[in-house]
């Protein structure tokens, strides 16, 4: 039982770090939204998008603890990455030169 109690807590506290990331995030791009993938035994990514176009992500080690994170931290979260959400997201000319380059094999 103490064991399970100190994976409990410890999970619980790596939610409240990454809620405190989040929120950061946001109140520094005038808000924001997220969603949040699975991504294997990495865990989970949580993307995230400012009001002001920016974005960032963060990795959590499982899915529930990106999933109590954002609950945490108060923002929308939306299922999938698309449509209005995924239009919000500014580009600039280092993203541009980066995923060209990834096409040209640079």
């Amino acid at each position: 039982m103490a064991d399970t109690q100190q994976v409990d807590a410890r999970a619980e506290r790596r939610a409240a770090k990454l809620a405190r990331e989040i929120s950061a995030f946001a109140k520094a791009h005038g808000g924001a939204e997220g969603q949040v993938a699975y991504i294997g035994e990495r865990g989970a990514r949580i993307v995230l998008v400012g009001e002001d176009g920016g974005w960032g992500d963060l990795v959590a080690p499982s899915t529930e603890i990106a999933e109590k994170a954002v609950e945490k931290s108060g923002i929308t979260v939306h299922e999938s990455f698309d449509g209005e959400f995924a239009a919000k997201v500014t580009t600039g000319s280092y993203e541009w030169k980066r995923m060209a380059g990834i096409q040209l094999g640079g």
